[in-house]
């Protein structure tokens, strides 16, 4: 377990970066935090960290964004919208099964059954006055 304070938007993207040049292919990352904790910066510096070049943005009325990256694709789940896990799989099993990418889950906690067992879990928490604790567990 890592566990990281991070007091801007930039931090917290440069520690999902770090991360990012750390995973093989066919990884997920499992992310969970409150509304506004800093889970689409994160995930920023994933994309960027995998070689993209495009701004990630949260995917809450797509379900899911696809980032080209030099290292391969990059698939990017909002699952705060879904109603049940058998939507994410219908809509997103092509996605959710990929060994040649990566593949990040914000708001993992509502279907823990979507994540794999080997998954990275992300959890970060505001702890105030503009600062975030970022716990990577592996």
């Amino acid at each position: 377990m890592s566990i990281f304070t991070t007091a801007s938007p930039d931090e917290t993207t440069a520690i999902g970066q770090t991360l990012a040049g750390k995973l093989p292919h066919g990884s997920t990352i499992a992310l969970r935090g409150a509304l506004g904790a800093g889970k689409t910066c994160f995930t920023r510096g994933l994309v960027v960290g995998w070689g993209g070049s495009d701004m990630a943005t949260s995917p809450t009325f797509t379900l899911v964004h696809e980032y080209s990256t030099q290292r391969g694709p990059v698939f990017h789940l909002d699952l705060y919208r879904a109603d049940t896990a058998e939507e994410i799989w219908t809509a997103a099993y092509d996605e959710l099964n990929t060994s040649n990418g990566l593949v990040i889950l914000e708001w993992a906690d509502r279907f823990p059954e979507l994540v794999p067992a080997e998954a990275i879990h992300v959890d970060i928490t505001d702890i105030g006055k503009g600062k975030r604790r970022i716990t990577i567990t592996p």
